[in-house]
């Protein structure tokens, strides 16, 4: 059943359709409903476009999540949506994409730049020793070790295995927290058992769509770590106002759910990893919340200095 977006108040509809909406020049002939009980529009997102309710996505607004989860994406029986089978493959081949360049970007501790290679193996020759021996398996070594070695669909079918596990380990944790009967946050009465989990991992998708942005550095071309850390802040923060609004909980039972999920996706990552040799590289970019900060005030700096100018 829909509801308002303003108040939550369950409405019969969200619009009244007169006759002769299908002809062209009459207009739509569409009235929004008004809710009865806060004296609003019950959705105004009816009438607004993809770009709309993007933005208003990224501005956290939980109007538009009430539109996209309770008036537009709910299915009966708690099918999925389609449009949310594809938004789901595609953040999952987007992820492929972002971790694997992320490993390969991560500087292995002790090795040498690639611009100075020659001249330390040159050393490494002349000395002949254990030393030398070390550091030539620094400098030839990959951060991905033997997989490296690998065809790249190889390299493909494993990242696309280690993103495809991660993110159900994500999804499953935060489903059972939610919707099941032996759920501890169930059990300790902080949250009633929410019987569609199908939609929990709807709201998830929906506000993870953050994860896109990257896709702008096919036009700007930056290499500010602090960025795509600050992105995952992002999706975090928006995994939680989606969690809440979705469910009818309050921020700390969304912020333990959301950590939940975090720490089944990294304990899962770190496994995979640590099976195939590569227990030493980072799959989440971890990083103290000061050093992006202070990443983030500096790229800010640069960009006042240049307007000033």
């Amino acid at each position: 059943m829909p509801i308002c977006i303003e108040c939550r108040h369950p409405v019969k509809t969200l619009w009244t359709q007169y006759s002769g909406a299908g002809d062209p020049s009459s207009g739509h002939n569409i009235r929004l409903t008004v809710c009865k009980n806060c004296g609003r529009f019950c959705d105004k997102y009816v009438e607004h476009d993809f770009v709309v309710l993007f933005i208003d996505l990224v501005l956290i607004k939980p109007q538009v999540y009430r539109h996209l989860l309770h008036n537009t994406l709910m299915r009966e029986g708690d099918q999925f949506d389609p449009s949310i089978v594809r938004l789901g493959t595609l953040l999952l081949l987007f992820d492929v994409y972002l971790t694997w360049a992320r490993i390969e970007k991560q500087t292995v501790p002790g090795s040498a730049p690639s611009s100075a290679a020659g001249t330390a193996a040159g050393t490494i020759t002349a000395a002949g020793s254990a030393g030398g021996d070390e550091l030539q398996h620094q400098i030839v070594g990959s951060n991905l070790g033997s997989l490296a070695q690998q065809p790249i669909v190889f390299q493909y079918m494993f990242f696309l295995i280690l993103c495809t596990c991660s993110t159900l380990a994500f999804h499953v944790s935060i489903r059972f927290l939610t919707s099941s009967p032996l759920s501890p946050l169930n059990q300790l009465g902080l949250l009633r058992t929410y019987t569609r989990p199908n939609s929990v991992s709807t709201a998830l998708l929906v506000s993870s769509s953050t994860k896109l942005f990257p896709i702008l550095m096919v036009i700007w071309d930056y290499d500010v770590p602090a960025a795509a850390r600050s992105l995952g802040w992002a999706v975090v923060l928006n995994n939680v106002e989606a969690l809440k609004i979705l469910l009818d909980c309050g921020y700390p039972v969304a912020l333990v759910l959301a950590a939940a999920g975090a720490v089944a996706r990294w304990i899962v990552g770190r496994a995979i990893l640590w099976v195939v040799g590569l227990e030493g590289v980072d799959s989440v970019s971890e990083s103290a919340v000061a050093a992006d900060g202070r990443a983030i005030m500096e790229v800010v700096k640069e960009w006042a200095g240049r307007l000033a100018w």
